[in-house]
């Protein structure tokens, strides 16, 4: 790997995966649990920065639409907060094999 490539920021890497956004999320956080939850693991687990907390409304914020479908978050959540599930059909992230 050259070392551009092992320096561009995670949006760099994020702007070359392609993805097909759907309407909807696939990601359905439950805003009381996450308000409980002491470790927030969703905002450091996830590859694709995919969560962020807002102190003042004291809400989960999802952008979905950069989701790389891991499922590291709901594996990672201590309160089992994330409902997750995959894209509808033909939309979500296409990866490149190869």
């Amino acid at each position: 790997m050259s070392k551009d490539k092992m320096n561009d920021s995670i949006d760099d890497k994020l702007f070359k995966v392609k993805y097909k956004s759907a309407a909807k999320t696939h990601l359905k956080p439950e805003q009381e649990k996450c308000r409980v939850c002491k470790e927030k693991h969703c905002l450091y687990i996830c590859p694709a920065n995919v969560y962020e907390w807002n102190e003042v409304e004291e809400k989960l914020i999802v952008g979905y639409e950069n989701c790389l479908e891991c499922g590291a978050c709901r594996i990672a959540c201590d309160a089992c907060a994330i409902g997750w599930e995959y894209p509808e059909g033909g939309f979500g992230v296409t990866f490149k094999y190869g």
